[in-house]
């Protein structure tokens, strides 16, 4: 994921507008919204526990987080 700096020009994905993410070990520690994301219309940033279930709910948006790339362990 690229680092986000909050610019327009930047092109950033609009905040929780997908209902399910993929995210990948590289992503961890896991946190909603996600880097890629503009934060001005999103809420405050909160951890999501992902790595033992392999899926994670946002308790804001209910955004649904799925690891992928290996099982959880």
């Amino acid at each position: 994921m690229r680092e986000r700096h909050g610019r327009v020009q930047e092109q950033l994905e609009a905040a929780n507008a997908e209902r399910v993410y993929e995210v990948t070990r590289d992503d961890l520690p896991l946190h909603c919204p996600q880097p890629s994301m503009y934060l001005w219309n999103s809420h405050p940033k909160v951890y999501l526990p992902i790595e033992v279930t392999g899926e994670a709910k946002c308790p804001y948006c209910s955004s649904m987080y799925r690891l992928v790339g290996d099982s959880p362990r």
